[in-house]
């Protein structure tokens, strides 16, 4: 089974070392991701390729213990559903990222923990494995 991105130009692919692809406003500076074509902040639309940090810090999380609305959402449903940690991490103090979390208990989890991104499998597809990125705590 061959892996594959779930999209192109969200992370570094094929990377043993991703990281998430946003750009940057060559007139004020703002960093977003994912990567657009004009800015948020202002008129410009002078964006580059802005590749940002693999670690930052947990900033929000909270658990999803239900399965999401179907489509898109192609995963198990009722007893075979296994909840997952949804949060904000925030990198290198230029944007946050909402994404998911390795961790699903939030107990385990703290703000201002270091967190580094990870690829983890999203489903399958026609016989091949979507990878989709997560963050996962350091240490």
């Amino acid at each position: 089974m061959a892996q594959v991105p779930i999209a192109d130009g969200i992370f570094t692919w094929p990377s043993d070392q991703p990281q998430l692809i946003g750009s940057r406003c060559t007139l004020c500076q703002i960093v977003t991701f994912p990567a657009q074509v004009s800015c948020p902040r202002c008129p410009s639309t002078a964006m580059e390729e802005h590749l940002l940090a693999r670690r930052g810090r947990l900033w929000a999380w909270t658990t999803q213990d239900f399965p999401p609305p179907s489509p898109p959402y192609a995963g198990p449903t009722g007893d075979a559903f296994v909840p997952f940690g949804v949060g904000y991490v925030e990198l290198g103090g230029e944007v946050r990222v909402e994404a998911r979390l390795t961790e699903a208990d939030p107990s385990a989890l703290t703000q201002g923990m270091e967190m580094e991104l990870v690829l983890v499998p999203f489903r399958d597809r026609d016989g091949d494995e979507v990878m989709t990125f997560a963050f996962r705590p350091v240490g």
